[in-house]
């Protein structure tokens, strides 16, 4: 059995009042760890270390700092496989994915901030009353940051990353679901030589650890990735205190795919976009709108690949798809299906839990499904299911497909497969999401902004956005 333990003040501890519950490999459904059932008390701890650690390290070089994060991700790297392995464990992913993607994207955070605050300007104005006006920024104190189950250790380091390369010291809390890279972080944070008290990771649940982050007076700003309904929780504790936030939510994201499309790369991307780590990424495209003309012959080829996707053993090279993350993800994800047929949907492929042999007949595997036949205002179509779920639908014009893939609450990402340029442009400028793809997915430069917009979010994340957001501007005026 595995002990997880809260890092605070450079020490690796456990949960102040000795507390602990269980920690799933959802591949098999067996306990494996234990998790620190951490509260109010060990929260403060980790804020009164922050405290204390913010005047010299806000006053650290930026080429210290930089220095220091980049041995971080240098460790990263030197434990790609260790760090992948455990990803694979905790999450349930394929641990090819979390080899080529979750990893490498932790320590190319780590790296793109610590290097971006050398390249930090600032802007100057010359005013007509002989006067200089500068722009100063400066780190805002402690921050907090809480970061969700589905992309463990790459939207932790996410947040923490542009956090402390601009002179904050942070108190985190991973998802009490997927631990363990956290944990693994604060042992490489440790052989860095990070000093104590800079980074803090507290374990434990969302009302218990993650309510006292949210409501501690002195973390001045919270940045906070994972569902709405807690994000409003968030906000409601946070905003009347004018802690500044940053919520990066949920999402129900539209896949248009137009006539005139490359019909090969279309198929082959939506098949990805649909299902990679089992559809549990805020970006997948859950719900396929495809131009009626070509609609049965995509619906036909997109079925065909899905059937040829194999839900295996998250150890093995050959599973497409492993685990969802948890008994009670897999259980609301088979209620949506059910959900759909009650609303009409047939389901074209999938539509059920897979029983694995052996060891692994208790784990939490979902086949990857395909529906079609739903109105785009029924609950299954405006619900975020984030699980291997898409709905597949028709549609005639341009202003048919942008009134549904603008009818939900949520705007975080669509794509978009046209060869058109100016339809396009024109289609990308309509949708309601905070990002656009066209003719591709999930391609992520660092230096853009990262967000949604209606019930997905507030604030963005990524390059002079993030970095803006741990900071404070200050305007200084001169008189010449």
């Amino acid at each position: 059995m595995e002990i997880i333990k809260n890092y605070i003040n450079g020490e690796l501890v456990e949960a102040a009042n000795g507390q602990s519950f269980d920690n799933y490999n959802p591949a098999n459904g067996e306990v494996y760890s234990q998790i620190p059932d951490s509260t109010s008390k060990d929260i403060q701890q980790a804020v009164d270390a922050a405290s204390d650690a913010f005047p010299a390290w806000s006053k650290t070089s930026r080429k210290e700092r930089s220095d220091l994060m980049l041995k971080v991700a240098d460790l990263i790297d030197a434990n790609h496989d260790r760090l992948a392995a455990a990803e694979s464990k905790d999450n349930g992913k394929p641990i090819k994915l979390a080899s080529r993607v979750d990893i490498p994207r932790a320590s190319a955070n780590f790296r793109f901030f610590a290097t971006a605050i050398l390249h930090e300007s600032t802007e100057a104005h010359q005013s007509d009353q002989d006067a200089i006006n500068m722009t100063l920024r400066s780190p805002i104190g402690v921050v907090g940051c809480i970061s969700p189950w589905n992309l463990p250790l790459y939207l932790f380091t996410w947040k923490i990353a542009p956090a402390i390369a601009t002179g904050n010291t942070v108190v985190a809390k991973p998802s009490e679901i997927t631990p363990m890279t956290a944990f693994l972080l604060s042992e490489l944070c440790i052989e860095a030589g990070l000093p104590a008290g800079v980074l803090n990771i507290v374990h434990g649940t969302g009302p218990n650890a993650g309510q006292a982050i949210s409501e501690h007076p002195e973390i001045k700003a919270i940045s906070f990735t994972g569902g709405t309904e807690t994000g409003k929780r968030i906000a409601a504790t946070a905003a009347p205190m004018f802690k500044k936030l940053s919520l990066e939510l949920g999402g129900k994201n539209p896949n248009i795919i137009f006539a005139d499309c490359d019909f090969e790369e279309a198929l082959k991307t939506s098949v990805h976009s649909s299902f990679a780590n089992q559809g549990q990424i805020c970006l997948c495209g859950s719900r396929i709108f495809v131009e009626r003309s070509i609609y049965d012959k995509f619906k036909d080829a997109f079925v065909a690949r899905v059937d040829k996707l194999v839900v295996g053993d998250p150890a093995s090279e050959g599973s497409n798809l492993g685990a969802v993350v948890s008994k009670p993800h897999m259980e609301k994800v088979l209620g949506f299906i059910d959900l759909a047929k009650k609303e009409g949907g047939t389901i074209l492929t999938g539509g059920n839990q897979v029983h694995l042999d052996g060891d692994l007949a208790k784990g939490y595997y979902v086949a990857p499904t395909v529906i079609e036949g739903l109105s785009h205002d029924c609950q299954t179509n405006q619900q975020e299911i984030f699980g291997p779920v898409v709905t597949i639908t028709p549609f005639d014009s341009e202003e048919d497909v942008l009134a549904m893939a603008n009818s939900t609450e949520y705007g975080l990402s669509a794509t978009v497969w046209t060869s058109n340029l100016h339809k396009a442009n024109r289609v990308s400028s309509e949708l309601k999401a905070g990002i656009v793809w066209v003719n591709c997915w999930l391609f992520r430069d660092l230096r853009t902004p990262f967000g949604g917009v209606k019930k997905s979010g507030v604030g963005r994340e990524g390059g002079w956005d993030v970095l803006n957001f741990f900071t404070e501007k200050k305007n200084v005026c001169i008189k010449l």
